[in-house]
């Protein structure tokens, strides 16, 4: 009965509040949002601008995850941490950014690029927003076509019976994206696998001892996880890893 008391009377108190400002509250004034300025024609600031901007902000993550080479360093450094064990050391966040950044590094050539054949003509209003798509689109396709296996690419061009293009600027972006992020994801399982080979050799080591000394119930992982931590040390893993990748993206 007490609690309902409480509440009948937190009930009146709310419906006093609402009524009081209610009668006491100013009339809001009318706002209304215009997209598009005044001065017709200049780039960036029509509607139409507007919906081409949020439309690639919204595909920002894919591109970065798909046309870029972040998902090879992603993968190759999911591979190291699986292999030595450590569960979720280091942890996503550290893994995801130092990818990014790897990223953002390698292909600085390739956005500089961009930058310069399409990004600066468009914002100064030399070229329209369909040439700049075009322009910005060779760099992408050219880097993407170089790391792309010719398997992969005749998979994709075949089933949407692509005729043969006398360069890579002529194949369309919907056949090299997924051509090139199978090619990617097969190169990123090669070198994981490279990764695992040392450390599946030191896991087999450590159970082959352990099951010859009769320590059956001792978890292998907890012996063989110092020695992995150990050797990936003593030859700078990190270093090695990193190395590798960005070889990779220079042949």
């Amino acid at each position: 009965m007490r609690n309902k008391r409480w509440l009948s009377f937190a009930a009146v108190l709310l419906l006093s509040l609402l009524i009081h400002n209610q009668a006491f509250a100013e009339p809001l004034p009318d706002i209304s949002i215009n997209i598009g300025g005044s001065q017709g024609d200049q780039p960036g600031t029509s509607a139409l601008s507007l919906l081409l901007l949020i439309t690639v902000l919204s595909l920002a993550p894919a591109i970065m995850v798909l046309m870029t080479s972040f998902t090879r360093i992603v993968v190759v450094l999911g591979f190291v941490r699986t292999s030595l064990g450590t569960q979720m050391m280091p942890p996503n966040q550290v893994i995801i950014g130092l990818s990014l950044f790897l990223t953002l590094f390698i292909m600085a050539p390739t956005f500089g690029q961009v930058n310069e054949v399409a990004l600066q003509p468009y914002l100064k209003g030399e070229i329209s927003q369909t040439e700049a798509f075009d322009k910005a689109a060779v760099p992408m396709k050219k880097f993407m076509f170089s790391h792309t296996r010719e398997k992969d690419l005749l998979l994709f061009m075949n089933y949407t019976k692509t005729e043969k293009p006398e360069s890579f600027e002529d194949i369309p972006l919907t056949v090299l994206i997924p051509a090139y992020a199978i090619s990617e994801l097969k190169t990123a399982f090669q070198m994981g696998f490279m990764i695992f080979i040392p450390f599946l050799v030191i896991d087999m080591i450590v159970a082959s001892t352990l099951m010859a000394m009769g320590m059956m119930m001792l978890p292998p992982i907890m012996i063989s996880l110092p020695f992995k931590l150990l050797l990936f040390v003593l030859v700078d893993g990190w270093y090695l890893i990193v190395k590798s990748l960005l070889l990779s993206f220079n042949t």
